[in-house]
C-alpha cells in the first residue's frame, strides 16, 4: 500500500494530533484495501460498498483515552486523488485529517457545516505542502 516515499506520513500525522488532541494517547491509521474496507463498512455501518475512511473513535480507560483508528482505503484514496488531479499521498493526508475530526466527535452530516469549515481551516494549515 502507502510506498517508502510515504514514510513522510508518519511525523506529519504525528504533528497533526498532537496539535488536535494533545491529551489523547494514541490514534491508529491502518491502510486496507477496498475488500477489507467493504467489509468494515458492512460490518459496522451497515453499507455493503467500499469507502474512502472510516473512523472508530477511542474510549477513555485506565490506560488513557486512544484519540482512536481510521481504516483508509488505498485503492479507493488513489481513485479519488486521480478524479481531483493531486497525488495519493495527499489524498491519504486529507482522509486522515477527516477521520481524526470524526475520531474527536465531529460529524459533517448533522453539524450544519461546523466539521466541513473546520476541516478547510485544517487543510490550510497542514496540507499546504502535500
Amino acid at each position: 500500500f502507502p510506498t517508502a516515499r510515504d514514510r513522510s506520513l508518519r511525523p506529519w500525522v504525528e504533528r497533526l494530533v498532537g496539535a488536535l488532541a494533545p491529551d489523547r494517547e494514541s490514534f491508529a491509521v491502518r491502510f486496507v484495501g477496498d475488500r477489507t474496507m467493504r467489509r468494515l463498512n458492512r460490518d459496522f455501518r451497515g453499507k455493503d460498498k467500499t469507502t474512502d475512511v472510516l473512523s472508530f473513535p477511542g474510549e477513555p480507560g485506565p490506560e488513557g483515552w486512544p484519540l482512536g483508528d481510521v481504516a483508509i482505503s488505498v485503492p479507493q484514496a488513489a481513485r479519488q486523488a486521480a478524479e481531483l488531479g493531486h497525488a495519493v499521498e495527499r489524498e491519504l493526508r486529507l482522509l486522515i485529517l477527516h477521520g481524526a475530526l470524526h475520531c474527536l466527535g465531529h460529524d459533517h452530516e448533522n453539524d450544519g457545516g461546523e466539521m466541513d469549515a473546520l476541516e478547510r481551516r485544517l487543510r490550510r494549515r497542514y496540507l499546504r505542502d502535500a
